[in-house]
């Protein structure tokens, strides 16, 4: 369920904005000053918490916990109120508020975190397995085909660049295990590595890569812009790499 299905949010650009000040970070792509990214952070989290059955519904009030923090470590919630406007969302957005400040709102209750894994180790890239990328999708699938740069679109070679590219980003990863970041999709921790095509040392792009079913190979599913792999690893923390900065 998404935000907005949820709770009526009027002013809802004001009340992320408060968010932002409440959780400092770059919330925006390049000089942008919109909170997309947190925006769309807010949405999914919410439909993981639906998910979960982690949002508190009182009479008086709704709740959940946006896995966020404050400068001081204090957990961040959305706060709802009912909807006066009789036929639409049930709830109605009243902002976005600390621990500290929903207990002076009369909360007892406090909901949990989102889970978006069980084992750790999902989250650490296996640099015993090696790397088998799905060519037919990556340059077959139009939408993935405009993600490589143009230059290497029109290559005669560009599976053997790309092979290349994947290459790099082992020794990357060999280098620095944090270079590998790990993203939620349909249920499952992936892992998003930095794909270097014109410059070996600025990505391009970040391939998507899981285990195989018997976990001896990472198959690379697709490839995603730099924006979009920031959107979904955000989702689960914020990423601590080199490469993938909004």
């Amino acid at each position: 369920m998404k935000l907005f299905q949820f709770a009526y949010c009027h002013e809802y650009d004001k009340k992320i904005n408060i968010l932002s000040g409440l959780c400092p970070e770059k919330w925006s792509f390049g000089l942008n000053s919109d909170n997309v990214i947190l925006k769309n952070y807010i949405d999914h989290t919410l439909e993981k918490l639906v998910e979960e059955d982690k949002v508190i519904e009182q009479q008086e009030y709704a709740m959940f916990n946006t896995g966020l923090y404050t400068d001081f470590y204090q957990e961040i919630y959305a706060y709802f109120v009912p909807n006066q406007n009789e036929g639409k969302q049930k709830w109605f957005l009243d902002g976005f508020y600390t621990s500290y400040q929903v207990s002076n709102m009369g909360v007892t209750e406090y909901p949990q975190r989102a889970n978006y894994f069980s084992n750790p180790a999902d989250l650490v890239f296996d640099t015993n397995c090696e790397i088998i990328p799905q060519y037919s999708h990556i340059f077959n699938d139009p939408d993935n085909f405009l993600r490589i740069p143009e230059a290497i679109r029109e290559s005669n070679n560009k599976s053997m660049l790309f092979d290349g590219a994947v290459r790099r980003a082992k020794q990357m990863i060999n280098a620095n295990y944090k270079t590998a970041v790990p993203q939620y999709y349909k249920g499952k921790i992936q892992l998003l590595i930095p794909i270097c095509l014109i410059n070996e040392n600025v990505p391009d792009m970040a391939l998507v890569v899981s285990k195989n079913a018997t976990g001896n190979q990472y198959l690379g599913h697709t490839c995603l812009t730099l924006d979009m792999a920031y959107n979904n690893a955000r989702l689960i923390a914020r990423p601590d790499s080199n490469w993938l900065k909004p």
